[in-house]
């Protein structure tokens, strides 16, 4: 538990501010990216620029290799080929795979978030909302408890958690309650990328619409550049920018998402968006 100390907020004291000489240039790019395993194709070929501010989603059914791109993207899954590049905050543009492991855990809890499918992934569920916010506030510096503690009950209260709530652990929260404390937990650091994979999966409709809205409100109020893999074409439609569409480990559509959704060129993404016009 975070000690009961009154102070105000905290900033993350470990986190160099963004060279303005970078502004207009690509965050994230992914260049003949691809993952074999085995003789099996997870990902091939895939390229793309990502923009500050801009949030792309990854759509597909399963097992067309939207979960392997978002591993190799997020540094988790190291590439057969390709590479993916990032704008470091000094404007400094470094390839993923080539940081040592330290700078990559660095990247991972300061310029970045992932909001996992299931947020038991995401969250330290023996410990209480405070902790899990108030961690990763401690990784950048963070060290007065009261601030760290009064920064936590602040996000949790724009996640829509009662800030009352903020010694008690996530096993006793619904699963709309955990998704939203993990967001929580991600953003307190205030990342310029974030990667979410199916972060509206298994909840309840009305979960999953409240918890859209919110996420696309801090989303435009934090300008963040996100990536989020779904399988849902409402999901895709409602968060994102931009869209990718993937078949057996490859992109076979690329677009402005309303322009690939509304007049789908590939019979595939034909396909996908009839299945959910038709009843």
């Amino acid at each position: 538990m975070i000690a009961q100390t009154t102070a105000a907020t905290t900033e993350p004291t470990d986190i160099a501010p963004v060279a303005e000489d970078a502004a207009g240039l690509p965050i994230l790019t992914a260049h003949g990216l691809g993952k074999d395993y085995g003789g099996r194709i997870g990902c091939r070929d895939v390229s793309f620029e990502l923009w500050p501010g801009e949030v792309m989603a990854v759509v597909g059914e399963s097992g067309s290799g939207k979960s392997t791109l978002l591993g190799c993207l997020s540094g988790t899954l190291p590439p057969s080929a390709g590479a993916v590049r990032y704008r470091m905050r000094d404007g400094a543009v470094r390839d993923v795979f080539a940081l040592s492991e330290a700078e990559r855990r660095h990247l991972k809890r300061t310029d970045w978030g992932f909001v996992h499918q299931d947020a038991r992934d995401g969250l330290r569920m023996a410990v209480s909302a405070g902790a899990n916010v108030g961690e990763r506030l401690m990784a950048v510096g963070a060290r007065h408890y009261g601030a760290i503690r009064g920064e936590a009950a602040a996000w949790l209260d724009r996640v829509e958690i009662d800030p009352a709530r903020i010694d008690d652990r996530p096993t006793v929260f619904s699963g709309g309650m955990r998704q939203r404390l993990q967001i929580a937990r991600n953003l307190v650091t205030r990342p310029r990328l974030v990667f979410m994979d199916e972060p509206t999966s298994g909840l309840d409709v009305s979960v999953q619409a409240r918890l859209l809205d919110l996420l696309r409100g801090l989303v435009a109020d934090l300008g963040l550049a996100a990536i989020v893999v779904t399988h849902d074409l409402a999901v895709a439609r409602l968060i994102s920018d931009r869209i990718l569409v993937m078949r057996e480990g490859r992109v076979i559509e690329a677009g402005l998402t309303d322009q690939v959704l509304d007049d789908p060129a590939a019979p595939y993404t034909q396909l996908l968006v009839a299945s959910v016009l038709q009843p």
